[in-house]
């Protein structure tokens, strides 16, 4: 198996494994987001809580010039680490949410 397909299939594992917790309060439906051609996935939270309306990523995650994006990272844990434990090096993942010029002061790759 190639390296990029190897890190699709651990992202895709990862997001099944969040989309199996059902937030506590509200009637919300859990997306799993998968577009291999473009190499996006996310997972997503959509529905109502009373009156109030959810609806937004929990993990967004791009796969973009052999390195692994993450875009927006709204588990409690962080997926960055879980990733690395995944055994995807540190330099092959990007913290996408973070200022570029602030990249450099983490252990993963600055883009």
């Amino acid at each position: 198996m190639d390296k990029l397909e190897h890190y699709r299939n651990i992202i895709k594992k990862l997001i099944q494994e969040y989309a199996q917790y059902k937030p506590a309060k509200g009637d919300v439906q859990i997306e799993v987001i998968f577009d291999t051609e473009q190499d996006h996935y996310e997972l997503i939270y959509a529905g109502w809580n009373g009156y109030y309306r959810i609806h937004g990523s929990v993990l967004h995650i791009d796969i973009r010039n052999e390195k692994i994006w993450i875009q927006y990272d709204g588990t409690e844990d962080g997926i960055a680490d879980t990733l690395v434990q995944e055994g995807i090096p540190h330099d092959k993942i990007v913290l996408g949410f973070k200022w570029p010029e602030s990249r450099a002061d983490t252990d993963f790759a600055s883009c």
